[in-house]
């Protein structure tokens, strides 16, 4: 293996989005992911195109690098597997209800008392020590409580989500990050701990980088939203024959593109002649802005953007991007085969390590229960006793 998680073995329980790509991110950094699951599985599995089932295609892109356990933990010999298991890990990670956690045995203190040193990460919709600590919480739910929902409707319309699962993938982020910064404790220290990641105040953090605005100098009353954000003028410029992107903050950016749409005045005009100036006036910049692109193509505007080096870009659609170049030319979409699934499209680790890379296919997302026996076998069960773990689980295939 390598990644520079090598030798870390990481036992994830988590299902659904916000985990599993958690613990995708550490399998591709060359983590040892054991998936521990239900025998019914991952309900995720069924979700999507498939060519068998229990293996659709939103399982098989967030499940790469793993192996998979199927276990009922209902019963106790398989908690006192998992238990077992959990000796011989550096990370254990659930995305389950913390009550529910609690009910089978499996918080952090009954976990850090097999193993002390172990990191124990949970991301679930609230604080741990608050109220809401076991409310129900999805991804739409935390898209509309944490404000983005609002956000994305705009001013004075009709709040919408934003077309993906958005706060789950950033939380699935943040956790893996959280659970990379334990283990960089750990090795300094030589103790493990406990890391949980609410979704709602890590959206809500998240949202108010931009947003907070006056309140982070303690008057909200005065406003709260970043004014170039919110717009309606704030969109893909419509040029002759499509959209281009354009984004120029800083002074000397702003007057390359006055200079580009042949209007150099502007960087005179005082309302326009600051960052602070454009940002209040920004409305009015972009009317001039959207005039300006309708004059040209598309083509023709990336070779003048670029000429008067002012960031740019074009409008890709989902299908565009697995024939654009620039991705096609550094390898990003990768053809592999899957032993049961057949040809997969699977995409490359984004992180660049000079002397530690990551690897994005070590392992092919896992059948059901594939891995049940061999790691079960490794803790020093027998035959006969996995099959007693292992009952009632008619799932599992090895």
């Amino acid at each position: 293996m390598s990644g520079p998680l090598a030798g870390i073995r990481v036992v994830d329980l988590t299902s659904a989005l916000l985990g599993p790509l958690a613990t995708q991110i550490l399998g591709d950094m060359g983590a040892d992911v054991i998936k521990v699951e239900p025998p019914e599985g991952d309900p995720i599995r069924a979700l999507g195109p498939s060519r068998h089932p229990g293996m659709g295609a939103y399982f098989l892109n967030i499940n790469r690098n793993k192996k998979s356990v199927a276990l009922d933990l209902k019963r106790s010999a398989a908690r006192a597997a998992l238990l077992k298991l959990a000796e011989t890990a550096d990370v254990f990670v659930h995305n389950m209800r913390l009550g529910a956690a609690e009910r089978l045995g499996l918080d952090y203190r009954a976990v850090a008392q097999c193993n002390p040193r172990i990191v124990y990460a949970a991301a679930t919709g609230f604080r741990k020590d608050a109220v809401h600590r076991d409310r129900p919480s999805f991804d739409d739910v935390i898209q509309g409580e944490s404000g983005l929902a609002a956000l994305n409707g705009g001013v004075g319309g009709e709040p919408r989500y934003v077309p993906m699962a958005v706060s789950d993938k950033i939380c699935g982020y943040v956790l893996a990050s959280a659970i990379g910064m334990a283990l960089f404790h750990r090795e300094r220290t030589g103790k493990g701990q406990e890391v949980h990641v609410p979704m709602l105040e890590t959206m809500v953090a998240f949202n108010l980088a931009d947003h907070l605005w006056h309140g982070v100098l303690a008057e909200p009353e005065k406003g709260l939203g970043y004014p170039r954000m919110l717009t309606p003028h704030r969109r893909p410029f419509p040029t002759k024959d499509g959209h281009v992107c354009i984004l120029a903050t800083t002074d000397v950016q702003s007057c390359h593109l006055f200079e580009a749409i042949d209007r150099p005045e502007l960087a005179d005009d005082e309302r326009f002649s600051t960052l602070a100036r454009r940002t209040a006036n920004i409305g009015e910049l972009y009317e001039i802005v959207i005039e300006a692109m309708r004059r040209r193509t598309t083509a023709e505007w990336r070779e003048r953007l670029d000429r008067f080096d002012v960031p740019n870009g074009v409008v890709t659609g989902l299908e565009g991007l697995l024939t654009n170049p620039y991705l096609t030319d550094t390898g990003f979409f990768e053809q592999v085969e899957h032993p049961t699934e057949g040809k997969m499209l699977t995409t490359a680790v984004p992180v660049m390590f000079s002397g530690s890379p990551g690897d994005s296919f070590r392992l092919p997302p896992p059948r059901l229960g594939e891995h049940t026996r061999s790691v079960l076998g490794a803790l020093g069960y027998s035959e006969t006793d996995i099959d007693d773990v292992t009952a009632q689980a008619s799932a599992i295939r090895d």
